[in-house]
């Protein structure tokens, strides 16, 4: 296929030596430390879930010293595993902060600070959770305009949620290193390329998911034989959600299949060298189908990298909030 034309983003060039999908994809967990948000107030907030579970959700909300006036706030998802202080998430609100807006880090369902909190877990399609923090957020007068920002499995969950209705509230979103199509993604990850990374990710899943105060005997058990992401999708993700096996799962909460419809300008960044998510998910999709979709798909970056001596990503998110007006 060939992709848009799109000159107005200067394309991605690593820099040395983070050159290649690995670098890129390691250079954050291995050296990234802890990026520095520089807000002039922070505040938590909880965001209690009412579908009878008693589940609360939690951010921090984070007060720029020199605010953009009548900007919306930024809603910043996480990822798999991840939670308020990733590495990718800090990055990512520092950056708009120091810009002069105000962000919220959204800690999704059993994440982080929730997990003690929560019965229930997120997962790549659980919209109902950001519908549910982004009305809470309208009602109590903290913000009535949104920029959605998601990364990885929280940006497949954000698009998928973009594309279920409408939006109006929301004016922007940006979209990094989506898995949107879970199958091949499952299927990718499972690799013998990627068993570092499948050992990984599957560790920090079973750790995440055996710490859910209300996981019976037969469920800890499940999740502590699990061998692959797959088998921890057929027998934990989809058993406890309502879903027929991992497949179901995947079919039902790919953002993949909800792209054409989606409304809200919407950049989305991937790069095609991606160890985890295979290219072919973003080049075999037809993008002239929605204009409000401007696809980024540089060779290189690998898995929420796109380190060049920064954050290409970042500015690449600016860039494209400027031209819709918001910064």
């Amino acid at each position: 296929m060939t992709l848009p034309d799109i000159p107005s983003y200067p394309p991605f060039q690593p820099r040395f030596p983070w050159v290649g999908r690995h670098p890129q994809t390691l250079r954050s967990f291995l050296f990234g430390g802890r990026p520095v948000i520089p807000s002039a107030r922070s505040e938590r907030i909880a965001f209690p879930m009412e579908d009878g579970t008693g589940d609360r959700l939690s951010g921090m909300l984070e007060h720029p010293a020199k605010p953009i006036p009548g900007a919306p706030l930024v809603v910043i998802i996480h990822g798999l595993t991840g939670c308020e202080d990733s590495y990718l998430v800090r990055d990512a609100a520092g950056y708009f902060v120091a810009a002069g807006l105000s962000v919220l880090r959204l800690n999704l369902r059993g994440a982080g600070p929730t997990r003690g909190d929560c019965t229930q877990s997120y997962h790549a399609g659980r919209t109902g959770d950001l519908e549910a923090v982004l009305s809470q957020l309208r009602e109590s007068g903290t913000a009535d305009r949104f920029v959605l920002y998601g990364a990885s499995l929280g940006a497949n969950m954000m698009l998928k949620y973009l594309g279920e209705q409408e939006r109006p509230h929301v004016l922007a979103a940006i979209s990094v290193s989506a898995p949107i199509d879970l199958a091949r993604s499952s299927e990718r990850i499972i690799q013998p390329r990627n068993r570092l990374y499948h050992r990984w990710l599957l560790k920090s899943m079973k750790r995440e998911a055996l710490a859910i105060p209300a996981l019976t005997a037969a469920e800890s058990n499940a999740v502590a034989n699990v061998r692959t992401i797959f088998e921890f999708d057929e027998r934990h993700v989809a058993a406890r959600n309502g879903f027929d096996g991992a497949r179901d799962y995947y079919t039902q909460s790919s953002a993949r299949r909800y792209l054409k419809a989606i409304t809200t300008p919407t950049l989305i960044i991937h790069a095609l060298n991606d160890p985890w998510i295979p290219g072919a998910s973003y080049l075999d999709f037809d993008w002239a189908a929605n204009p409000r979709l401007t696809p980024l798909l540089p060779l290189d970056g690998g898995h929420v990298g796109f380190h060049d001596g920064g954050s290409w990503h970042l500015r690449m998110a600016e860039r494209f909030l400027e031209e819709k007006g918001i910064m």
